[in-house]
């Protein structure tokens, strides 16, 4: 007997779980409230998710992930000049006052709480951060070779800079919220993709 059939998208229960994850973080997130902004029962959830919880916040993280990486390399790859686009996307972290997709906070926030609890989430921002790594070192590479940068520095160092920066300012974040202080701090690291 193969069970009874799952009557929920999994992907979708996911998206709506990741989203009580960022309002309420991972150890504040009650079973109750993941199942109500789920749709689902008791039965179904353990059924689809046999680690409970912490297999659910793993595979949200993973979930956001993926999308977050595929919207931001789908964005660079359209952008016209992708070094701009980069500069503004580093820019408009310093002036979010919420978590969504396209800045990626809520991984920084896994990053940051859980990474060295949990090796499942630490593999998985691990491969974040080596994709974000990727998607910067291709954009570098493409615009030294167009001549759009001054810089001769290796790309791939370049990028892992970029990918520290991204990290940094979500734990940053955490202690300053000034626009202008983290303004000042990005343009301040920017200022290598001259």
């Amino acid at each position: 007997m193969a069970g009874r059939p799952k009557i929920f998208d999994e992907q979708e229960a996911i998206q709506k779980a990741t989203e009580v994850f960022r309002n309420k973080g991972y150890d504040t997130a009650s079973a109750d409230e993941l199942l109500n902004a789920m749709g689902i029962g008791k039965g179904s959830f353990y059924l689809a998710f046999k680690g409970g919880k912490q297999e659910l916040y793993v595979r949200s993280i993973k979930q956001f992930a993926e999308s977050f990486n595929r919207k931001i390399t789908e964005a660079v790859e359209k952008s016209e000049d992708q070094i701009e686009f980069i500069r503004q996307f580093f820019l408009t972290l310093a002036n979010a006052e919420d978590c969504d997709i396209d800045r990626g906070c809520y991984l920084g926030n896994a990053l940051v709480q859980l990474s060295e609890k949990d090796e499942d989430i630490k593999k998985i921002t691990a491969e974040l951060l080596k994709g974000l790594q990727n998607i910067f070192a291709k954009a570098i590479k493409k615009a030294q070779e167009k001549k759009q940068l001054n810089t001769h520095k290796d790309p791939e160092i370049l990028a892992w800079h970029l990918t520290n920066l991204w990290n940094g300012i979500h734990v940053t974040r955490r202690m300053e919220s000034s626009p202008e202080i983290l303004r000042a701090m990005i343009e301040m690291n920017l200022t290598l993709l001259k």
